[in-house]
């Protein structure tokens, strides 16, 4: 099945907010939090209403679930829902940190189909749909060929780096790069630059569902640390458990030596 007009209209309304965020980036924007450490702009708030109501003209029977948004819990009956982060990185766009980015995703039944990620910053784009591959700029790209753990580079989130949550993997890889966006790292992922992600903190479904498909159509995948694949629209929408995205070679590599450190 071709999923070419969603694509379309997911790559479109990806430019289009992504011109939102820039933007705010450039001129400033109004900021608070919505919990302790957890900020929100306008930038998002206007991002999401654009991507919301084209979504809806374009497909006005499909679910939305978006992360600046009311859920309505009616979507889990739903087969066709999107998911949307209309800023993924919001602490670093308030700390003029240019990794940041839109992120739409389609599910059907619980499998993500089509996937966009649009950095404004970088200006520079990553797109997919089920069974068609991905793409940077054009350009057709694949997951890293690395294959060992000790000479790939792993890209993470500054937040978990400064917290000491990988300390343990001290000297398991090459290079452990921090950078910002979930959605942005697992785009990365997609396109080569930078070999493996690991994330061990909690996630929500819009941080990584356009990132997931990308990855997949890269020609890796995005697990649990029990080798599981999520399936999204779930009424959770929190994903607790570690993740990675990479090469199944390094996936393999990397859990085997992980669950040779939890034997022992």
């Amino acid at each position: 099945m071709s999923y070419q007009r969603e694509l379309d209209v997911a790559r479109e309304l990806g430019r289009e907010a992504g011109a939102i965020l820039l933007r705010h980036y450039t001129d400033g924007t109004e900021k608070w939090e919505k919990s302790k450490g957890n900020p929100v702009t306008l930038a998002d708030l206007e991002s999401d209403n654009h991507i919301r109501a084209g979504l809806a003209a374009a497909f006005p029977d499909d679910a939305i679930l978006s992360e600046e948004t009311v859920d309505d819990p009616k979507r889990v009956d739903c087969c066709r829902v999107w998911i949307v982060d209309p800023m993924d990185g919001t602490k670093e766009f308030t700390e003029g940190i240019p990794e940041f980015g839109v992120s739409i995703a389609l599910v059907e039944d619980g499998e993500p189909v089509v996937g966009v990620v649009e950095n404004p910053a970088a200006r520079t784009a990553v797109w997919g749909s089920r069974g068609d591959g991905a793409f940077r700029d054009g350009e057709r790209v694949r997951v890293s060929p690395v294959t060992a753990l000790d000479e790939c580079v792993v890209i993470a989130s500054r937040s978990e780096i400064r917290r000491g949550e990988f300390d343990r993997f001290e000297g398991w890889f090459q290079e452990i790069r921090p950078v910002g966006s979930i959605a942005w790292k697992l785009a990365c992922v997609a396109s080569g630059e930078g070999d493996f992600n690991l994330s061990v903190a909690p996630k929500n479904e819009w941080d990584v569902c356009a990132g997931d498909l990308l990855v997949r159509e890269a020609g890796g995948a995005y697990l649990d640390f029990a080798r599981a694949t999520r399936r999204y629209n779930q009424a959770k929408t929190l994903i607790e458990a570690g993740m990675v995205a990479g090469s199944d070679a390094l996936i393999d590599a990397f859990l085997a030596r992980e669950r040779a450190g939890t034997d022992r």
